[in-house]
């Protein structure tokens, strides 16, 4: 997968997904979490957080929790754990 950093000398921007890289990692992440959001708690209420509080669509919020499992799934390779649903919660309470 690609990340993308958008920046300039003035601020440091975020680091996203592009539509750039392997298609078919890409594509088994949109999978998975299609799959999570069916079945998974803290993916549901991440979606429904980002669908109601942030006023994203249905479609940039799993966008958005692909980049986040692919954080995740990082993480996870290189630490060595499991996955844990209190880690991957967002602090919901704002």
């Amino acid at each position: 997968m690609n990340l993308a950093e958008r920046s300039s000398g003035k601020y440091k921007g975020q680091i996203k997904l592009t539509k750039r890289g392997n298609s078919l990692l890409r594509k088994h992440l949109y999978f998975t979490v299609f799959h999570l959001l069916s079945f998974n708690g803290a993916f549901q209420a991440m979606h429904a957080h980002n669908t109601v509080v942030k006023r994203m669509t249905k479609m940039q919020s799993m966008m958005k929790l692909i980049g986040k499992l692919a954080r995740m799934l990082v993480a996870m390779a290189r630490e060595g754990q499991t996955f844990s649903m209190d880690k991957a919660q967002l602090p919901l309470a704002a």
